[in-house]
């Protein structure tokens, strides 16, 4: 049902949502996040750290989900397209994201290398649901 290229570039885009989204745990840390933010904002402590653990945990999940549906023997075309569609539609967010509003500016091979990866991301999910849309999908 799925081809060669497909799973390849499932497994590409699942490795590095997955490896974002576990480097990411550490991020606050790393950077000392908390020191950026008045010590009287306790509230903010909270929802900073929350934001960072759901979109760190979503990133690791999204990749798993990828590659349970693409390697799995259990889903059907449709349920595939339909996680490969959302997963686009995060990606391409954060291509749009990282275009109008980059990060990593103080660096330019930080911002456009950033870019690059996101789109690299992008283009491995885009093309795997292109390849499984060509294929008919919706027979």
């Amino acid at each position: 049902m799925i081809n060669l290229l497909t799973r390849i570039l499932v497994g590409i885009g699942s490795l590095a949502s997955i490896g974002l989204g576990i480097w990411h745990f550490t991020v606050p840390k790393a950077w000392n996040w908390n020191s950026y933010i008045d010590p009287r904002a306790t509230e903010l402590f909270v929802a900073v750290r929350a934001i960072n653990i759901f979109f760190s945990l979503s990133l690791v999940l999204f990749g798993l989900l990828n590659v349970l549906m693409v390697f799995g023997n259990r889903s059907n075309r449709y349920s595939i397209t339909v996680v490969l569609s959302v997963t686009c539609v995060l990606w391409l967010t954060r291509v749009i994201l990282q275009l109008v509003s980059p990060q990593g500016t103080m660096s330019p091979v930080l911002q456009y290398s950033m870019l690059f990866s996101f789109v690299l991301v992008l283009l491995c999910y885009g093309l795997s649901l292109v390849l499984l849309l060509a294929r008919g999908a919706f027979r």
